[in-house]
């Protein structure tokens, strides 16, 4: 048909597996094991249903501004979207229009490239190393003229935290470009680059409450950056779509932020959590990047990531897995509760003892 020709043809990002069967132990999407913040299921209870007739805020303010206050950041400087793939998706329209590729790892957050062929954004994938970390000279302007830079920290799937020195110097080396630092798991063990904000005008920071404050359901994420960033993003997404955030997800996010000690108390236990599991895989043989994230990028010394990953799925417990480059033989592991990874250390032993 001729109307073919002129349709915007994509490959579609692939999500995780999501089954309706509840019974399944699933630690192939990076969810939290436990419920949000008490706060936020008291406001759920109450919320007015006769208010869901008016339009949301267009600005956000009360998230802005509970955002604003707990991290301390001016309240222009911050940019809020329907989970961090909304803010994502929003800095590449926003900031990624040059002739020159924009960079980003080979093995990392498999939507970098899907938004590139999505906005027609020329990129280049850098290989990691061989231990998969990033060689962050490849990133610097002088050795790689290039129109954007997006950097996971940890990166996914892999769970490997870079100090932020190291990432200091990609956006202090790319000054004609903006430098997307994305901190989706940034709460399970490292450092956020927050403060690089205030040193220079072309880093945009994200996060998401998708992992950490449990709230993948809400679709709430954010973006902290200079001025002059925030208000490019937002020229952008009002020329886009005014009403990005519901109700709901405002004062629901507001709740789940004003809750500081069970956020803290809830990364500590899958902290606590990932690395007594890191020492039980060891002692099954399976190796893996040291992830301070909340997921394990395991593989085996003898089985298959394609057979662990089909065997588990039919004993009930969901992993994930891609047969691609580099990394067919690994598993990415969400980290559950401890029942849920019990349960996934007692099949993997009995499997291997065959």
């Amino acid at each position: 048909m001729s109307w073919e020709k002129i349709v915007r043809k994509v490959s579609p990002y692939v999500p995780g597996e999501q089954p309706k069967d509840k019974n399944i132990i699933k630690l192939n999407t990076n969810e939290c094991p436990y419920p949000p913040a008490p706060g936020v299921r008291k406001l759920l209870e109450n919320l007015k249903y006769e208010d869901m007739r008016l339009y949301p805020d267009p600005e956000a303010s009360v998230l802005v501004e509970a955002l604003s206050k707990y991290y301390k950041v001016p309240k222009d400087q911050i940019f809020v979207g329907v989970g961090s793939d909304d803010v994502l998706s929003m800095a590449y329209l926003t900031f990624f229009n040059s002739d020159k590729p924009i960079l980003f790892p080979d093995i990392t957050y498999s939507f970098y490239d899907v938004w590139a062929e999505l906005y027609k954004v020329p990129y280049e994938r850098i290989p990691l190393d061989k231990n998969f970390k990033i060689r962050f000279e490849d990133y610097y302007e002088k050795n790689h003229p290039n129109g954007g830079v997006i950097i996971a920290n940890p990166n996914a799937p892999v769970g490997i935290y870079e100090p932020v020195d190291k990432l200091e110097q990609v956006v202090k080396n790319n000054p004609n470009s903006v430098v997307i630092i994305d901190e989706a798991y940034i709460d399970f063990g490292g450092e956020s680059a927050l403060p690089l904000i205030g040193k220079y005008d072309n880093v945009l920071v994200v996060q998401t409450f998708s992992k950490s404050r449990a709230m993948a359901g809400m679709r709430i994420g954010y973006a902290f950056g200079s001025k002059k960033l925030i208000k490019y993003m937002q020229d952008a997404k009002f020329s886009f779509n005014s009403y990005t955030m519901n109700r709901p997800s405002l004062e629901l996010g507001v709740a789940a932020i004003e809750d500081d000690e069970y956020f803290k108390e809830t990364c500590a236990k899958i902290i606590a959590t990932r690395e007594r599991v890191k020492k039980e895989l060891s002692e099954l043989g399976f190796t893996f990047p040291d992830s301070k994230s909340n997921f394990i990028f395991a593989k085996h010394n003898t089985v298959s990531g394609e057979e662990f990953f089909l065997e588990l799925k039919k004993a009930g417990i969901y992993v994930r897995h891609w047969n691609a480059d580099r990394i067919s033989d690994y598993l990415r592991i969400t980290i559950g509760t401890d029942e849920e990874m019990d349960k996934l250390i007692e099949f993997l032993r009995k499997y291997l003892a065959g």
